[in-house]
């Protein structure tokens, strides 16, 4: 049996918004259960968010390791960021991102998969993009600055980050969601099927 996730929204009789931050922020709705009843519900409010495993042809991905305060730890991770800016199109800010962090441009786009980062408490909704025929890019470095002032970059075996993600020893969710999908994909119908670069995503739509 195939089965598939549906939009739904149940009613809502009252929201407040208790705290706005610089990129997201804190919000309560009311809201009506099916027996009648009403309960708050607390969540981050995100404006989306789009990461890269970005693929060598040695079989290397490229990742970032970086502080990440709230978990008080260095974490590896795949090149990533908000979807900050307006009506932005995704890929757009993946082909940034992959720019800004690791100065790298890629060729051969495909959509590896889609996920809510945590649904029960976040609205964030995240697209990994697969990104292969990798080239240094030429010109000015992205200024960094805070806790990406600090970041290192390095390439590694996919077979490794596979292994780190099982055996618990990388924690990041882009990343163990990206590389073990793109382990799924290619023992299952190939990297061929996976979705085009500019495939609809309903949780974020977009303009081409």
């Amino acid at each position: 049996m195939r089965i598939k996730d549906t939009a739904e929204e149940w009613r809502i009789t009252a929201t407040e918004t208790p705290f706005v931050g610089n990129k997201t922020s804190a919000r309560t709705d009311v809201v009506v259960m099916p027996d009648g009843t009403s309960v708050n519900r607390d969540y981050q409010v995100h404006p989306g968010s789009v990461a890269v495993l970005a693929l060598d042809e040695q079989d290397r991905v490229l990742v970032i390791n970086q502080y990440r305060h709230p978990v008080r730890h260095r974490l590896w991770e795949l090149p990533a960021g908000l979807l900050d800016v307006p009506g932005e199109n995704p890929l757009t800010a993946a082909h940034r991102e992959l720019y800004e962090e690791a100065h790298v441009k890629a060729e051969d786009w495909r959509v590896l998969t889609d996920v809510f980062t945590s649904p029960g408490g976040c609205d964030e909704a995240l697209r990994i993009y697969l990104a292969r025929d990798l080239s240094d890019v030429e010109g000015e470095r992205f200024e960094v600055a805070e806790e990406e002032a600090d970041m290192e970059v390095a390439r590694v075996p996919l077979a490794d980050l596979v292994r780190g993600v099982l055996l618990g020893e990388l924690h990041n969710t882009c990343l163990a969601v990206g590389v073990l999908a793109l382990s799924a994909a290619r023992a299952g119908d190939g990297i061929e099927a996976l979705r085009p670069a500019d495939a609809p995503w309903p949780a974020r739509p977009f303009e081409a």
